[in-house]
């Protein structure tokens, strides 16, 4: 599960959190995510070139970006890893990096009004362990691409110069914040900076579908906390293969060990490997925890929406919200009862918690399923009847990207103030729009 470029939420100045409330690890990175952290600097001639060249990144930002990473991801094989396979076949990677160049275009003479882009695309690179020598390489790629896919009369010397300057300001910007995040994730208590080996301790088949996983670090030592909403880097072969990928923590932080809880996905590569060859004892790679989607201590209610694996976080999240003696609203959307992981779980903590109020919407009625709170798709309808008053809440959502945009539009629909409503992507950014 990956939480990606297009998440909404920053956890810090923005949404009023007490400073002191926020991970440590966030702050370094956080003052360096605006123009005063770059070196580098366009020229307003530049800037006004970049500016001139949005109506064309509106118009086939798209094609521009695919023919990007075909050259990226043929040319430079070293890269690979990095990226999910999946997600270029699909076209919701190209997508989403034309979105982030469109909008960088477009915020060129205020930076800062990027908002959350900047601090989500820091995460999953740091999430990654992406490198500062990797920079160099996406720009020339970058460059070229613009170069070919516009032709020269369009992006003449002058448009491939005002590009290379915005480009190294964006790379400076985002390797300068990446460097403090590494720097600071390796000096705080149970952190560390690249790879570190980790035992699976438990597997755990929680429904049809996902499976959990809990690791130990094979050195013994503590590992670093993480927020929970957080996500976690993992590295594994594959018939031979280095890949990477990003799976929520669905677990509050106990100080020895990281859980995830994966889904087998039709034709995933890692996640199928996981379920069928990982097992207890085997051991991983893992990343500092990443993510800057995780749960304000607002001293409001809580609610706490997902449909299918998306789950995970939010788990680790309502855990979290107990301890705080919050109100809490947990509602979950799956296909049926074969699918639905964890209900036990929130059903038993439900008993011993009684602020706790959870519903359970499926999709299709299977013979001998357990009756859940409401049968068919979650709608807004179903959201009045188990969300508090508007206003009084955090609300934080994910799932299926249509999900997602049923989710935000009923919010809207029943008056949730935006700061309240809170979501990420697993994969990719997307428009809910």
């Amino acid at each position: 599960m990956t939480p990606d470029e297009g998440s909404h939420y920053d956890p810090g100045q923005r949404q009023g959190l007490d400073p002191k409330r926020r991970r440590r690890w966030h702050d370094p990175w956080i003052d360096q995510c605006t123009p005063s952290g770059c070196t580098i600097m366009l020229s307003e001639s530049q800037k006004a070139i970049v500016r001139a060249t949005v109506p064309l990144l509106d118009a086939c930002g798209e094609a521009l970006t695919t023919h990007f990473y075909g050259i990226l991801l043929r040319e430079y094989p070293e890269v690979r890893p990095y990226f999910n396979q999946a997600n270029q076949l699909t076209g919701d990677q190209p997508r989403a990096l034309a979105n982030g160049v469109l909008m960088y275009a477009r915020h060129i003479d205020r930076l800062e009004g990027l908002g959350d882009l900047v601090p989500a695309i820091v995460n999953k690179h740091v999430s990654l362990r992406i490198r500062a020598e990797h920079y160099p390489v996406v720009g020339t790629c970058l460059l070229r691409a613009i170069r070919e896919v516009l032709g020269a009369a369009v992006a003449t010397d002058d448009v491939i110069e005002a590009w290379g300057a915005a480009y190294g300001q964006l790379a400076d910007m985002l390797s300068g914040a990446e460097e403090a995040v590494y720097k600071a994730q390796a000096s705080a208590e149970g952190g560390w900076r690249d790879e570190r080996t980790f035992r699976v301790v438990e597997k755990t088949v929680e429904s049809d579908e996902i499976t959990s996983f809990r690791f130990m670090p094979v050195d013994g030592l503590p590992v670093l906390a993480h927020a929970p909403g957080q996500y976690i880097g993992l590295r594994v072969l594959v018939d031979g293969i280095d890949v990477r990928r990003n799976y929520s923590l669905s677990a509050i932080a106990d100080g020895r060990t990281y859980r995830i809880s994966v889904k087998r996905q039709p034709g995933g590569l890692v996640s199928n490997y996981l379920h069928d060859m990982v097992g207890v004892g085997d051991t991983v790679e893992l990343y500092p925890p990443s993510g800057h989607f995780v749960l304000e201590d607002s001293g409001r209610d809580v609610v706490l929406i997902s449909g299918g694996v998306g789950i995970t976080p939010t788990l680790a999240m309502l855990d979290a919200a107990t301890q705080t003696g919050r109100t809490i609203h947990f509602i979950h959307a799956t296909r049926h009862a074969g699918a639905h992981a964890f209900r036990k779980t929130i059903e038993d903590l439900a008993s011993s918690y009684p602020r706790l109020r959870h519903y359970f919407c499926y999709e299709v009625e299977r013979a001998g399923d357990p009756e859940p709170h409401a049968w068919g798709f979650l709608d807004k309808q179903m959201l009045a009847r188990w969300m508090p008053e508007a206003g009084t809440a955090d609300v934080y959502f994910l799932g299926p990207k249509p999900f997602m945009k049923v989710v935000r539009d009923s919010l809207r629909a029943l008056g949730v103030p935006q700061a309240q409503a809170r979501f990420e992507f697993f994969g990719p950014a997307a428009s809910l729009d």
